[in-house]
């Protein structure tokens, strides 16, 4: 049952064949035309949808419309998704002789067909569901705050069972204790007064947002083990040193989103106390605990559920009533923290976090402050993730803003390093045909993080290939391995620029650090000595980005991937830019559209011609201004 080349039964992709594209408000009117070979003998095409989170079902009975040449005619349907949420659809096919066929995107399978794998989505969001635009068009600047930059002050109230580094320079500690613990209690000693001296700094990198890895009082270096969500840790500063951060950030234009981990507690903390440290009773050392609701024993105290088996992360209730209160009441934590200037939070392993909770956490940070952003961990397609079994609902209109757009991490890495070229276009187009207009233009497109190993070093380092810390803490790239990597990264921030989204600098990416996984990807920032021309590169990427308004929310159409070369175009309604990145170690050619021969050369060389030659691991970016 192939069809004749150039012929498509259907494309979700093209108007002509699902007008409009992409992700839709609920309410609105869908035309469908599917382009049905004429050796089936159709007597009858059905379109067939169903809606995951509410269980509706639709049904389109499509008409006869006109031929395609002679061996394909047209058949249409117009369908207005009623309710908000993830649609799923295929076509099924009547043939006069009795067969019967379902058009999907396994077609030509006859029978059943597994749902949603190989169906086509359609995400419908909640009527008014609206996305703060702030973060549109700008950059995320990512800050581990112990490793950033360290102001000098003293700070009062540290506890004494912390191992302070004397110099940025020393390495990480990452070997067990005595006792063969891991116990990250080594500091740098990175507070938020040395994040606020260095403003200017991140401002010439064209950061218009600061998101800081956790910031409340822990008692290890990653403060994922949240001991008090009502204070800053202390060698962090205080309370007035955030607030005294978040004004003079904003003056330049920058705002500040915090960590939020809900999903578990320290062991070593307020609510939980299991080492004694803090006065009264925590749900480990007292059952009439006012925090005992929040946690789950099997076995009070010493069995308890715990985040992924580490004893030391008891998990939360998230449904308790009393903890949502305390987190999302009005009063609550999340409010508190966007009183003393936060404009949002990171919400880590949001997965983890079950719809109540979500659904009260956006109703709270939107009462509150209503531009306060909420972003998502959410490492794959945040619209039609299964978490625990369950199909979530984050972009859909009550819960998340944005997501961090890993799928773009992969997809920009993967093509730098030898993934073939429709691989990496088909992931774009996914995320860009899936996901809500006002959510794509806020995503969080990182190409590394404090999860992830240095971008140098995954790009130009030697292959982890499962070897453990004794080994990463011994690597050193050579020079001519960190001068690869710097311009494969070149190539890749050309890519996650300009591509839907925000680009985020994970600190110190831009200075050349290198590090495999966590301790090794979280080591200080090289006060005095970055690479200089890498930092160069990202003021420049800083500028380029301000200055082309179709990267705010320009429309993105894919024009060619094949092999180790993809490019593609943005349009707004004042420009286009024609983006062209060849990762092959040959010269790559392109036939320019009409419109961009002669185009304005921004990036890369280009001579004028209609032909546009683009030099190994090198990129082009061309722009034409409207009119023409």
């Amino acid at each position: 049952m192939s069809n004749p080349i150039g012929v498509k039964i259907f494309d979700s992709r093209d108007s002509a064949y699902r007008n409009p594209v992409g992700a839709v408000e609920e309410g609105t009117q869908i035309h469908f035309k599917v382009c049905v070979p004429r050796h089936l003998c159709a007597s009858a095409v059905t379109l067939r949808i169903r809606n995951e989170h509410t269980a509706e079902t639709g049904t389109g009975n499509m008409f006869w419309c006109g031929m395609e040449g002679e061996s394909h005619e047209w058949w249409e349907v117009d369908f207005t998704p009623p309710t908000s949420g993830l649609w799923f659809y295929h076509f099924d096919i009547a043939g006069a002789a009795g067969g019967s066929y379902k058009i999907s995107r396994a077609w030509g399978s006859v029978g059943e067909i597994t749902p949603a794998l190989s169906e086509w989505q359609l995400s419908v969001w909640e009527s008014g569901y609206t996305v703060p635009n702030w973060l549109e068009g700008g950059i995320i600047y990512q800050i581990f705050p112990d490793r950033f930059a360290k102001s000098g002050e003293i700070h009062n109230n540290v506890p004494s069972d912390r191992i302070i580094h004397h110099s940025f320079d020393e390495p990480v500690d990452w070997r067990p204790n005595s006792e063969g613990k891991i116990l990250n209690n080594d500091y740098f000693g990175g507070d938020l007064e040395g994040i606020r001296q260095h403003l200017p700094r991140i401002k010439e990198l064209g950061a218009t947002c600061i998101y800081l890895n956790p910031i409340f009082e822990a008692h290890e270096n990653h403060r994922y083990n949240t001991a008090c969500y009502e204070r800053i840790d202390p060698l962090l500063g205080t309370e007035e040193d955030f607030r005294r951060l978040c004004k003079e950030a904003e003056k330049l234009g920058i705002k500040i989103i915090l960590d939020g981990v809900f999903s578990h507690t320290g062991a070593d903390s307020v609510y939980f106390n299991k080492t004694g440290r803090y006065e009264g009773g925590g749900a480990f050392n007292s059952p009439d605990s006012p925090y005992r609701s929040w946690y789950k024993f099997t076995n009070w105290p010493h069995e308890y559920h715990s985040w992924w088996g580490i004893i030391t992360l008891p998990e939360v209730v998230e449904e308790d009533e009393n903890y949502l209160d305390y987190i999302c009441g009005k009063d609550g934590i999340l409010r508190r923290w966007l009183r003393a200037g936060a404009s949002g939070w990171r919400l880590d392993v949001a997965d983890e976090l079950p719809d109540i909770f979500l659904d009260r956490l956006r109703a709270a940070v939107k009462e509150e402050k209503p531009d306060a952003l909420i972003m998502g961990e959410v490492w794959e397609d945040a619209t039609n993730k299964v978490a625990y079994s369950v199909r979530r609902r984050y972009l859909f209109g009550k819960q998340l803003d944005s997501v961090m757009n890993y799928p773009f991490k992969d997809a920009v890495l993967g093509f730098v390093t030898g993934w073939d070229a429709k691989a990496a276009m088909e992931t774009i187009l996914s995320v860009v045909e899936n996901y809500p207009p006002q959510v794509l233009h806020s995503l969080m497109n990182l190409v590394g993080s404090h999860d992830t190993m240095r971008v140098l070093t995954l790009l130009a380092g030697e292959p982890l290939r499962g070897q453990g810390r004794e080994w990463q803490s011994l690597q050193k790239m050579s020079p001519d391995a960190k001068a690869r990597g710097a311009n494969l990264l070149r190539l890749a921030t050309v890519m996650q620029y300009t591509l839907p989204g925000v680009p985020s600098i994970y600190y110190g990416d831009e200075a050349g650090v290198e590090g495999y996984l966590d301790p090794f990807c979280r080591s200080p920032y090289p006060w005095g000595k970055e690479n200089a021309d890498l930092l160069e590169w990202y003021v420049k990427l800083g500028e380029l980005r301000a200055s082309l308004p179709c990267l705010k929310n320009g429309e993105f159409a894919s024009i060619h991937a094949e092999r180790s070369f993809i490019s593609y175009t943005r349009t707004s309604d004042e420009e286009a830019i024609l983006v062209a990145l060849n990762a092959a170690w040959n010269e790559e050619q392109l036939l320019l559209p009409d419109e961009f021969i002669g185009a304005e050369c921004l990036l890369g060389e280009y001579d004028g011609n209609e032909i546009l030659r683009v030099a190994a691991t090198s990129f082009v970016v061309l722009r034409v201004r409207f009119p023409i």
